[in-house]
């Protein structure tokens, strides 16, 4: 419906990959629910195991816990609606389904922000202070800081994506991208943006450097604590306690930075959802996958479920 010059909008069109073949949609929707189960199976999988075996009762295991369940939910927010506008063309998403989606978006990518921080933290702790590590990271403690990871999620989504859906949308309702991120949603809007769009990219920042030099800093003690180690054996084992961790954060924050913080001119759209499907598709389906294959402790306990399982089912009659 049209008022003076806006138009209430009471759905979006959301162009996803509408502009490749059929049969290249067919392709990306089987490469991407395959990715999407298999996320899901292995951050369920991670879940279970560091659950189920008391050898993984540990806070390493308790922060990795809260990532997988962190990276399912990022997925159920973006990937569903995604494979059914390449499978059945539902591109249509309602005013409000936007709105919460880009939320949840929010939300879910700052509290994955500050839980790798927390993460690097354990390391720390874990790798300089071995003997003190049971004290400090008891129950209690750790369950502030996976609070205070998750807890920043809340207030910068819900003033993000309320402030964004305040303003009035003019002319086209269609969202070049396959969810409803920020910038895209952005394009449609017919008001002054500018003191939004400072608010986003300092709040962009804040969200990206804080955890970012947190990181930094463990690391950096966590190297100097590993060159003062005498033995090479001791070395190795003590940075293969936190190679897996390293890896997952180079992925989210190299995929995530180059989406975000490339210059405008070198922005196509097309080219921001090949690097928005890195952090928002890719990343949680490896980091699963990571954690098995590099951590021995993981493997392990994976070995051990299993051959329970098939004890279990061979003493059912």
């Amino acid at each position: 419906m049209a008022i003076g010059n806006w138009t209430e909008i009471s759905e979006f069109i959301l162009m996803s990959f509408s502009s490749l073949p059929t049969e290249i949609q067919s392709l990306l929707f089987l490469t991407f629910l395959t990715i999407y189960l298999v996320t899901l199976m292995g951050n369920s999988l991670i879940i279970l195991v560091t659950l189920a075996d008391p050898m993984l009762h540990n806070p390493m295991y308790f922060f990795l816990r809260n990532l997988s369940f962190l990276e399912i939910g990022f997925n159920l927010v973006i990937v569903p609606k995604m494979l059914g506008t390449l499978l059945a063309q539902d591109t249509t998403i309602s005013f409000l389904g936007c709105a919460t989606q880009m939320y949840f978006f929010f939300f879910f990518g700052v509290a994955e922000c500050f839980l790798l921080a927390t993460m690097a933290y354990d390391r720390y702790v874990a790798i300089c202070s071995p003997l003190h590590y049971p004290v400090i990271m008891n129950q209690r403690t750790r369950a502030k800081l996976a609070a205070a990871s998750w807890f920043p999620g809340f207030p910068v989504a819900t003033v993000q994506t309320t402030w964004l859906f305040s303003f009035p949308f003019c002319g086209t309702n269609k969202v070049n991208h396959f969810f409803c991120d920020s910038p895209p949603v952005l394009r449609l809007i017919c008001a002054d943006t500018a003191l939004f769009e400072i608010y986003a990219i300092v709040g962009t920042i804040l969200v990206v450097m804080i955890p970012c030099l947190l990181i930094l800093c463990s690391y950096t003690r966590i190297a100097a604590a590993i060159l003062k180690i005498p033995s090479a054996k001791g070395k190795h084992k003590a940075f293969s306690t936190c190679s897996s961790h390293l890896l997952v954060v180079s992925l989210f924050y190299v995929s995530s930075s180059f989406t975000y913080f490339r210059p405008k001119s070198n922005n196509s759209p097309e080219g921001k959802k090949l690097l928005s499907l890195s952090y928002t598709v890719v990343t949680p389906m490896l980091n699963p996958i990571i954690y098995s294959l590099r951590n021995s402790e993981v493997k392990n306990a994976l070995s051990r479920t299993f051959h329970k399982v098939l004890a279990l089912r061979n003493c059912i009659p």
